[in-house]
This record gives structure tokens, sequence and C-alpha cells, in this order.
């Protein structure tokens, strides 16, 4: 508990995605698109031409951007880059996996979910300790 990260708190944070196009029309209409003064988006739509290099570099810029709260990510295009995925361990932007129209979700896969499992395997080890 000691040593806990400090969360910044913005009145204007955005969510952020990285997913297929149904799914990102699917949040634009709910509001959730933003386009900044330099016309950079808060999304990168993943279609057959979008490289792994394209992904990565989305998912690199929106994990360092300070007005993004919440990256929310396909499962099936996380899979590509799943070592960034994995390896990423800040409170913000937090990660989400979400599933698409194409591709349904596999908990198996998700690293927040996994994350979690191992915490309470570690906690109910330590617990029994007692």
């Amino acid at each position: 508990m000691a040593n806990r990260v400090p969360i910044p708190a913005n009145n204007s944070s955005l969510i952020a995605m990285i997913a297929d196009e149904d799914t990102i029309v699917g949040f634009l209409l709910a509001g959730v698109g933003n386009v900044d003064i330099r016309r950079k988006t808060n999304y990168l739509i993943v279609d057959s031409k979008t490289t792994v290099k394209q992904i990565e570099d989305a998912f690199k810029e929106f994990t360092t951007r300070e007005d993004i709260a919440i990256v929310l990510i396909s499962q099936f295009v996380a899979n590509m880059i799943r070592f960034l995925v994995d390896s990423y361990n800040k409170p913000v932007p937090a990660i989400l996996e979400i599933p698409s129209k194409d591709h349904p979700y596999d908990p198996a896969h998700d690293s927040v979910l996994s994350r979690v499992k191992y915490l309470f395997n570690a906690e109910s080890v330590a617990g029994d300790r007692r």
C-alpha cells in the first residue's frame, strides 16, 4: 500500500480506441471521438491494410498521451501486439480489451484478467500461510 502510484486527475480525459471499423464507428456515434488542433485523433481503425507497426505506434502514442485515461483495444488487435499489451503496467491510461463483431472474446488471452487472477492466487497463498 505504501508504493501506490498517484493517479493524475484531469477534468477532460479521453478514451482512445484501437479496433475494427464497426467498433470504432459505434463508439464515435456515442460521442467518444476527438480530433485535436494538430488533427490527431483518439482512435485507430484496424483493417486488412493496417500494419502491425502502425498498431504498435498507435498503442505507444495513446499510452503516453496525458489526455487519455482509457485505451480500448479489440482483443484480436491486442493479440497482434500482445508483447506490448502484456508489458504495459501503468494504472493510467487503463488498457481494456474488448470483443469485436467478428472475433469473440477469449478470457484466456486477456492481460488484465490474467493479472487479477494472479493477484487473487497470490493473496490466497499468502492468506494460507497466516
